[in-house]
Parts: structure tokens; C-alpha cells; sequence
């Protein structure tokens, strides 16, 4: 019979009686573990059953004798004969069985042996359930009390037999109805009872088989799978210790070490000899430690040990020849048999490369990683003690020093990002040194180029330190081979006089440090009240600047550019005006750096463009008007785009619009910027060179990009009077400009003198309070005709009104 068959057959038996006796069943084992199961519950039923056919020899013995003269000879050989056969069929089967299978019984086996022993167990009980029948009828009295004394003791036992149910149910049952037959067929009312209590009595011993079948089981799969954690914990202890980093260790009751690996010996730089001779609070508390290490805990294990407690992750550092060896242990007592204290076991690795690796991470964590310096981090931390500390009766000042870098950005746009990092290393080196000559001070890189110094005492100290660093740091530097020049700009703010926590003082500082950038750069500034008043004011002008646009708040005025030849109105330029509803006007000088600060001069762009066109397409005479455009503005892919469609919705002819740049436009100029120059001029817009002669003015703009006009910036003319030089400078800016056929405005013309000498160094035109303000457009009609007038016949006066 096929394997799968016989084993198909076999489950299907045993699932029969589980469906029919479920509450006396255990749950089914894990297919892994019903084989061995049935093997063992075969073998102990096997084992029974050779104590049992001693028992059912003698029943087979005692019968005929008893019953030879009263009964049928014939039957009573036939079942001595009978029984005697299946007894001996039983005792070789079993012998058989044991022989054949000696070194293990595959499933073919136990299937085959299960068949065997519920066949046997069927005709023996066959067999018996016959003796009732036979020979309850005719006996006596005291015959039948032996009979149902016999059938009692032999349904009971179905125990012996009792771990494989099958073979117990198939023995009990035909005895059970057998004898129940056996009595009924007397018609005698006493054997009737007789027979219902055999009955209920058999119901039990049923029961109670099937019960301590179950138990059986139950007992069998347990012992199984502990065999079997027992053989995978074994394993994976052995390949545990045979191939990872770990090693395991065992000491008896007196600590001496009973369990030892080849790399806890490894590790600890002795001998597995010497380790088994030494016990393990000798080993911790000897020599080979390493005193003074930060979490060592030595102390911690010797601490467990003595009181017999359990210690997990404990560190232990160990004075080796290579140097200080890091151990982790966990260890945890355990008892003997009798529940005594038997020794401790446990686990340990070699943590020495990952403790350096957590040193090296610590580090890094509180480090910036390209200049070394304490990063922001820490920064927050240390400032936090020191704001604290600085706010306590006899606290030491806390001053923290902003720097940002003036003209890095310059430098890592045109030498590269390479370049750049090798500028922010030397500027780290200069923190250190400057952080060096004074020790209670701290440096640190907040990010990109912006770096901080905390300082701890006098202010005076502290303001010292600040203009240290913007002279060491303004010192010209050398990336490889190449000279460069950068600045730094410093804010500086104190605790507990200006802030009393590191992100009050933070914020503070950087107000004091876009000041001193506001004041020229490279220089220091400290923090005052004024400061953060103008923050405020800053942020509410920035809060109120879209809401005045939509609301109608700001309008555009126009200044009058004069030809100083003959005192005509050649244009106007449109400056942005703001008045606030129950405040007045408010400065360009404070709207323009916040929207440029906010991109919102973009939107404020885009509106005086359209405004300025529209209403320079109504004046009486056919004048330029010039509209400031941002730098940022300017660069955007489709500024072209805006403009054209501002001139087709007024119908203004391009040759009358003037767009005025600056020159920071040009810096990291992009093919924007390149395009939108040469589109505007093939439309026939005119470009500006506003302010030019300050900021980053360079002459090669000139040749390089397309301009029609450069406007002289107003810090020329103011000392022309006094100052020589900048006369000069005029001169020269002339030269140039009339050779390459390029107009010539000056702004901030005030006086008579000042404009009679421009006009005799040929400049094209000016614009001032010699001529007039900024007005509101509609006093252009009377400005265009009262303006030449008032220089042909009057003189020219400044205008205050």
C-alpha cells in the first residue's frame, strides 16, 4: 500500500474519532509533531499490552476451569483457543515490531502497527463479548456473579490499553454490547438492571479512557516539543556562538567560571585555561580594569553578583595591551533542582569599535562637519546654560556675537563650491584663533556663511572680540594660490540686558548685524530698543504694503528731467509714493527694502509699469517717463512679456518708456537678464544706468551690456562745489559716454552753481529740487510749462514746494 495512502488512512481514523469525542480530544499537535506523537502513543500501548495479555491468559485460564462442568466444553476450549491465539498473536506482533523498527519507525510503520493493535483489540474484544452470551443464561447464582464480575474487570481494561483510543474503543465496545446482550437474553429483570448498570458503568470507563487518552496526548506532544525547543535552542546557541560577535559564559555557585568561549577569551587577552581557574568577580574587580572611564559599570555587575541579582547592557572596560577594551554583559542567576543557587549565565560581546564609532558620532553631532566648529546644535545648549547662568544674581554677562560673512557669495559663485568651502575652513581658523586670545569665549557655524560667538563677561570684552573679528576676518585670504577678499559684519546682543533666552538673543543679535550691514558692512553693531522698533515697523509696513496697493493707497509721483542746454522738459521719472490713512506718507526709502525683501516689489513692479504708462499716454506733449524696475523683477523670464502688453493696453509708443536698472543687475548676470536687455531694446524701450558710479559700478557694463542712458548718482554732485575729484569723476563718466553715443542724466541737483558747471561739462540733462520734486501727475501740464520758463527769464531757484 502507497505511503501517502496508508498515511491518508490513519489520519482519517484518528479525525473520526476527534469529530465524535471533541471534548475529551486534545487540539490538534502541529503536523511536525504528529508523527512522533503516534509513535509514542503506539509504543506506550505496546508496552501496556504485554502486561494485559498476562491478564487475559489467566481470565482465558479460569473460565473453563469454573464454568467446565455447567457450561458447553465445546465453547469453552474454543475460547481459551481463541483468546490464547490472539494473546500470542500479540505477544510476537510486539516482539516483531520492536525487532524491525529498533533504530526508528517511519509512518508506513506506525500506520501499519496502529492497524495491527485495533484488530487485535477487535477480535479479543469479539471474542470475549461471546462469554456473557454463553454462558450467563445457564449459570448460577454465583456462576453469574463471576460473569459479570469478569466482563466488569475486563471492560476496565480499556485503561491498560488506553493511550491509542482507537484500540480501546474497538476492545471495550463489543464487550460492552456483548455483555448487555448476554444479560438481557435471561429475560430476568434483576439481570436486566445488572445489565443497564454495566452499561453506565462501561459509559464511564469509556469516558475516563478516552479522558486519559487526551492526557496521554496532551503529556506525549509536550514532551515532544520541549525535545524539540531543547534541540533548536542547542542549535542556535552553538551557531550563535560559532558565528556572530557575541560569546556566551556560565559560572557556578561560587562564580567559578564553568563555560567559556575561545573569543570571550579573545577579547579579555587570556587563555581559556586561565579563565576556567579564575572566577568572574575576580576578573571584575582584579587589575585588568580600566579606572576613570566614563560609563564604566564594574562596580554595577560586582554590585549584582554579590546580592545574586541580574544585570543587563552592563559596560565593563578592561586594560588590555592594545589599549581600553569595552565588554557588554547581561547576566542572570539560576537554580539548581532542588531550587538552590547554582550560578549565573550569560551573555557578552566586545563593544570596543561600536563604543568608538557612538564617541566618533557623539562628536560629530555636536560638530560642523566641513569647519569643525560647534554646530547649531550645541549652540542652542551652551547658549541656554549661559542665558540662564547670565540671568542669576552675580551672573556673568552672556553676549553672543553674529557674524555673516560680506562677499562670500561672490567669491563661491565665481571660484566654485569647492573654493567656497576652502574659504569657510580659513574663516574657522581666524573664529578659533580670536576665540583662542580670549577663553570665555565660544565659536560655532550656524550654517551656510553665517557663524556665532558666545562670550561670557564684561561687554566691553565682548565688543573687543567683535572688532577682532572683523579685523582678522576682513584679512585677505589665499585659496589656492588665488587671492580673495571677503568681510564680515557683526551683530552683537546681550544677556540678560537684551534677552533672557537663546532664540530672544539670536534674534536680536541679527537685527544688530543687518544694521551694521545696512551702515557699509564690515563693521560691528550693538543691539539698542531702536532696532527692534524698526523690525516692528518693518513688519507692519510689510503687512500693510499689499492691502494699500489693492486699496489704492499708493499712487506714483513724477520727477521732471530738464535739458540743461535750454531748459526743457525732456521726461519725468515715476517714483513710488505711499500715504498711509492717519499717518502720511511713508519714505521709499523704508517701502522699497521690504518689498525687495519680500518679492512683493515684483507686484508693486508690475503696477507702476501699467500706471505709468497709462498715464504718461495722456500727457499734452510726447515726454519719456522712466520706470524703476528691480533687479529682480527684471531677471524674470516674462518681464519682456509684461511689457509689451502695458504698452498695447494704453497705446504708449516704446521710444517714450525708459526702463531704469541698476547696475547689482549685472552681478551673476543670467541669459535672462542678457535676453530681456536685447528684447527690450528691439522694441524700441530705452535702458537706464541708474545710480551708476556706486555700489559695484564697473566701466566694462558699458561695453558689455546695451544701455542708452546712465544716471549719475547724487553723491557726485552733492560736494561738486568742494570736492574736485568728483568733477572729475563726472568728467570722465562724460568722456566715456559720449563716445559711446550713451545720454548723461544727473540726479540730486540743487543748486544754480552746481547746474551751470554740469552744463559746462556737457551733460545731456538733470533732475533735483532745482527744478522741482516728485509730483502727483496731474501737475505735469503745468511743470512742463513753468519749468523752462522759470530758467530762461528768472533764473533757476530751487523749489521747496
Amino acid at each position: 500500500m502507497p505511503d501517502d495512502t496508508v498515511r491518508e488512512r490513519g489520519e482519517e481514523k484518528d479525525g473520526w474519532l476527534a469529530r465524535r469525542l471533541g471534548w475529551a480530544v486534545a487540539e490538534a499537535p502541529p503536523e511536525r509533531y504528529r508523527h512522533q506523537i503516534r509513535t509514542d502513543l503506539l509504543d506506550e500501548t505496546l508496552k501496556l499490552a504485554n502486561i494485559s495479555a498476562v491478564t487475559h491468559f489467566a481470565v482465558a485460564v479460569v473460565i473453563p476451569v469454573l464454568f467446565w462442568d455447567s457450561a458447553s466444553r465445546v465453547y469453552l476450549a474454543g475460547l481459551f483457543a481463541v483468546v490464547t491465539t490472539i494473546i500470542g498473536l500479540t505477544l510476537y506482533t510486539n516482539r516483531l515490531y520492536r525487532r524491525i523498527y529498533a533504530d526508528g519507525v517511519s509512518e508506513v510503520g506506525v500506520a501499519r502497527g496502529c492497524r495491527i493493535s485495533a484488530g487485535l483489540a477487535l477480535a479479543l474484544g469479539l471474542t470475549w463479548a461471546t462469554m456473557p452470551i454463553m454462558l450467563f443464561a445457564p449459570a448460577s447464582d454465583d456462576q453469574r456473579l463471576i460473569i459479570v464480575a469478569t466482563a466488569a474487570g475486563l471492560i476496565s481494561d480499556a485503561y491498560v490499553v488506553g493511550p491509542l483510543l482507537s484500540v480501546s474503543f474497538l476492545f471495550a465496545v463489543p464487550l460492552i454490547l456483548g455483555s448487555f446482550v448476554g444479560l438481557a437474553r435471561s429475560g430476568e429483570g434483576i439481570a436486566l438492571s445488572i445489565g443497564v448498570l454495566l452499561v453506565v458503568y462501561a459509559m464511564f470507563v469509556l469516558a475516563s479512557v478516552a479522558r486519559m487518552s487526551r492526557l496521554s496526548r496532551e503529556r506525549i506532544h509536550d514532551r515532544v516539543r520541549v525535545e524539540d525547543q531543547g534541540q533548536t535552542i542547542g542549535l542556535l546557541l552553538n551557531e550563535f556562538e560559532a558565528n556572530t560577535s557575541d560569546w556566551l559564559w556560565e559560572t557556578d555557585e561560587l562564580g567559578q567560571f564553568q563555560h567559556v568561549s575561545a573569543r570571550m577569551a579573545q577579547a579579555l587577552g587570556r587563555t581559556e585555561d586561565d579563565l576556567h581557574a579564575t572566577s568572574l568577580a575576580t576578573l571584575l574587580g582584579g587589575g585588568a580594569q580600566a579606572d576613570g572611564q566614563e560609563g564604566d559599570g564594574v562596580a554595577e555587575i560586582l554590585a549584582c553578583l554579590a546580592a545574586r541579582e541580574p544585570f543587563r547592557e552592563r559596560l565593563a572596560a578592561f586594560a588590555g595591551s592594545e589599549g581600553v577594551r569595552w565588554l557588554r554583559l547581561s547576566g542572570k542567576p539560576f537554580q539548581d533542582r532542588r531550587g538552590g543557587f547554582a550560578g549565573f549565565r550569560g551573555v557578552g560581546s566586545d563593544v570596543t569599535a561600536s563604543r568608538a564609532a557612538e564617541e566618533r558620532i557623539a562628536y560629530l553631532a555636536t560638530r560642523d562637519a566641513l569647519t569643525g566648529l560647534s554646530n547649531r546644535a550645541i549652540f542652542h545648549e551652551i547658549a541656554q546654560a549661559a542665558c540662564r547662568e547670565a540671568g542669576t544674581p552675580g551672573g556673568e554677562t552672556a553676549s553672543l556675537l553674529y557674524l555673516d560673512l560680506d562677499g562670500f557669495k561672490l567669491v563661491n559663485d565665481s571660484a566654485g563650491h569647492g573654493a567656497g568651502d576652502a574659504l569657510l575652513r580659513q574663516v574657522a581658523d581666524r573664529i578659533r584663533a580670536v576665540t583662542a586670545a580670549e577663553p570665555s569665549a565660544h565659536g560655532f557655524r550656524l550654517g551656510g556663511d553665517e557663524f556665532a560667538i558666545l562670550h561670557r563677561g564684561s561687554v566691553a570684552a565682548a565688543e573687543a572680540v567683535a572688532q577682532s573679528c572683523v579685523t582678522v576676518l576682513g584679512e585677505p585670504y589665499a585659496i589656492d594660490g588665488v587671492r580673495a577678499e571677503i568681510g564680515v559684519s557683526v551683530g552683537l546682543a546681550h544677556a540678560p540686558r537684551d534677552a533672557t533666552d537663546p532664540e530672544c538673543l539670536l534674534r536680536k543679535a541679527d537685527l544688530a548685524l543687518y544694521t551694521a550691514k545696512d551702515a557699509g558692512k564690515g563693521r560691528w553693531h550693538a543691539f539698542d530698543a531702536s532696532l527692534e522698533r524698526r523690525a516692528q515697523r518693518h513688519r507692519e509696513l510689510d503687512a500693510a504694503m499689499r492691502p494699500a496697493l489693492e486699496n489704492g493707497e499708493m499712487a506714483l509721483h513724477y520727477q521732471p528731467l530738464v535739458n540743461l542746454a535750454d531748459g526743457r522738459v525732456i521726461g519725468f521719472e515715476a517714483l513710488l509714493r505711499w500715504t498711509r490713512p492717519g499717518e502720511g506718507p511713508v519714505s521709499p526709502a523704508e517701502t522699497v527694502p521690504i518689498a525687495e525683501s519680500t518679492g512683493f516689489v515684483i507686484e508693486i513692479g508690475r503696477w507702476a509699469l501699467r500706471k505709468a504708462c497709462a498715464e504718461a499716454a495722456g500727457w499734452p506733449e510726447a515726454l519719456r517717463v522712466a520706470v524703476n524696475i528691480s533687479s529682480i523683477h527684471f531677471r524674470l523670464p516674462g518681464f519682456v512679456g509684461e511689457v509689451e502688453a502695458a504698452l498695447r493696453a494704453t497705446g504708449l509708443a516704446p521710444n517714450l518708456l525708459e526702463i531704469e536698472i541698476t547696475e547689482t543687475i549685472f552681478l551673476g548676470s543670467t541669459p535672462h537678464v542678457i535676453e530681456n536687455l536685447n528684447r527690450l531694446r528691439g522694441l524700441g524701450v530705452r535702458i537706464a544706468l541708474d545710480d551708476f558710479g556706486t555700489g559695484f559700478s564697473s566701466l566694462s557694463y558699458l561695453t558689455q551690456f546695451p544701455v542708452d542712458k546712465i544716471k549719475i548718482d547724487r553723491a557726485f554732485v552733492r560736494d561738486l562745489i568742494h570736492r574736485r575729484e568728483c568733477l572729475t569723476v563726472i568728467e570722465a563718466i562724460m568722456v566715456i559716454a559720449r563716445d559711446l553715443a550713451i545720454d548723461v542724466t544727473v540726479e540730486g541737483v540743487e543748486t544754480v552753481q552746481q547746474a551751470e558747471l554740469l552744463r559746462l561739462k556737457r551733460c545731456n540733462s538733470a533732475q533735483g529740487f532745482l527744478y522741482s520734486p516728485a509730483r502727483p501727475a496731474r501737475d505735469i501740464p503745468d511743470l512742463i510749462e513753468s519749468i523752462p520758463h522759470r530758467v530762461r527769464h528768472t533764473g533757476v531757484r530751487a523749489s521747496a514746494a
